[in-house]
């Protein structure tokens, strides 16, 4: 009797001993191509457009326009003070001199103008 290695190997009469053989080429290609698309999604869910460094650029970037919101709303509230302040209803006359001089350059009679 020939040896053959894809043969089933005798070595006790009735006992059979297989030999190991490769795996197919298309588990190689399986597991290459789940690999490969696992490490895309690992990269696309930390840099991609929905990724995690997208979410700490979102993050700090609502901060910022929530510090400019509310800068912004004070500003507004203190503009609405001063038209209040300005409006027929509720004259404020020491604000009303302020702005006279400021804008207009206006003085009294009795003041001294020092350049």
């Amino acid at each position: 009797m020939r040896f053959s290695p894809k043969a089933p190997f005798r070595a006790f009469k009735g006992a059979v001993i297989h030999t190991m053989q490769r795996p197919g080429l298309g588990v190689f290609v399986y597991f290459t191509l789940m690999f490969g698309l696992g490490i895309y999604f690992m990269f696309a869910s930390v840099q991609g457009d929905f990724g995690l460094f997208k979410r700490v650029q979102i993050e700090a970037e609502v901060v910022t326009l929530e510090e400019e919101r509310d800068r912004l709303a004070a500003e507004v509230a203190a503009l609405e003070n001063k038209t209040l302040r300005l409006s027929d209803d509720f004259l404020d006359l020491d604000l009303l001199d302020s702005q006279a001089r400021d804008v207009l350059g206006l003085i009294r009679p009795d003041e001294i103008v020092v350049n």
